[in-house]
């Protein structure tokens, strides 16, 4: 059964240009590097984290240099950056 109380708490994702980017040239290496399985497991692993942020947005630490910006460790070598604007997620 849906809760309408959980359907408002979740935001609305947005990549920014420069997010675009970085996650490209991230699959695109992953993929070359490593392999395609590395490169779905760690598209599991995005999905499901940005899932927890929609759900959640408070659950991650805000950073202490920038005012109002989440940080969210994905992978020991990749982290996920995010501010909440209203009912988006901007990362």
């Amino acid at each position: 059964m849906n809760n309408p109380k959980k359907k408002q708490l979740n935001k609305t994702v947005h990549l920014s240009g420069r997010a675009k980017i970085k996650l490209e040239n991230l699959l695109e290496y992953l993929e070359t590097e490593w392999s395609s399985e590395v490169k779905n497991n760690f598209i599991h692993k995005l999905d499901r984290t940005i899932a927890i942020i929609q759900s959640n947005p408070e659950i991650f630490p805000k950073t202490e240099v920038i005012k109002g910006l989440h940080k969210c460790v994905i992978t020991k070598q990749t982290t996920l950056y995010y501010r909440i604007k209203g009912s988006r997620m901007i990362l």
